[in-house]
This record gives structure tokens, C-alpha cells and sequence, in this order.
């Protein structure tokens, strides 16, 4: 899987990641503003999707105004089981971002469900299916960094 891209993909996921609009034609849109046809707009997304450049495109929702759960879980998890482990956390849909850490607690990851008690009951059968115990580690303030990074 070769993670190339070219100056106009690195100009649509620099574009993408600020201007991406909700209305009727938001690719077109894109499009328009990029000098491109929304088929190419549409292609180049997925190519990058397709080759590990972007690894998700989509919306991002604050669970928790919706009526959802959302937590920071971490794991330590041996060495040896830590290829194992990744896949079982990584199996659970609602596991959104899953990180190694240099820490004793050396696996992060995110886990956001429809409601409170669906996330209790993520985290047991996580823990069920690792052997392992998570740490649940809810927020307490959130705070809006406003990450963009610069292809």
C-alpha cells in the first residue's frame, strides 16, 4: 500500500479539513473551489482512503449532545499479546481511535456508544475478551484545540 499524494490531494485534505460544508452538493462545492470536477474530488478521496493517506473521512459528532457516551480507556497490555489485543479492541465497532503509548498503560483508545450504560457494557466485554483490565478515563473538561494538519 503506497501512501503517495500529489500537490492537489494535499491541497483537498488541507481544504477538507476547515471548509467542508453541509448543503446539498458538498463535494461540488469543494470541487469549485479547488478548480476540479467533482468526480475527480470524489476520486481523489478515495484513492487517498484506499491507500492509507486518509484513514477516515466523515463527520465527527459530540456524542454526548446527542444522548451518547463518550471515554479515554487504556489497557496495559503485555508485549508479547499486544498484536492480539489491538485486534479484539480494534473488533469493537464503537472503539473509534486505538494508539500505542510508551507507558505502562501502553494502549489508548476511544470509545464512544449511543448511551452511558452501552459504554459500561463495552468496556466489561473489552475486558472479558483481553483478560485485561481498562482503565476508564471519562473527560472532565473538554477543551476545543482546533488540530489541523498541514499536508
Amino acid at each position: 500500500m503506497t501512501k503517495n499524494y500529489d500537490p492537489i490531494d494535499a491541497a483537498l485534505i488541507n481544504f477538507l479539513q476547515t471548509e467542508f460544508s453541509i448543503c446539498d452538493s458538498p463535494y461540488l462545492q469543494v470541487a469549485n473551489a479547488l478548480g476540479l470536477t467533482e468526480k475527480e474530488v470524489l476520486t481523489r478521496l478515495q484513492n487517498l482512503l484506499e491507500s492509507g493517506v486518509l484513514t477516515r473521512f466523515g463527520a465527527l459528532y459530540h456524542a454526548e449532545k446527542i444522548g451518547g457516551a463518550l471515554t479515554l480507556a487504556a489497557l496495559k497490555v503485555p508485549e508479547k499479546d499486544f498484536e492480539k489485543v489491538t485486534e479484539i479492541v480494534n473488533s469493537f465497532s464503537q472503539v473509534a481511535h486505538n494508539y500505542a503509548r510508551n507507558h505502562d498503560l501502553n494502549m489508548w483508545f476511544v470509545v464512544a456508544t449511543e448511551t452511558a450504560m452501552q459504554l459500561d457494557e463495552t468496556l466489561a466485554q473489552i475486558e472479558r475478551q483481553t483478560g485485561l483490565k481498562v482503565f476508564n478515563m471519562p473527560k472532565i473538561k473538554e477543551y476545543f484545540v482546533g488540530l489541523k494538519l498541514e499536508a
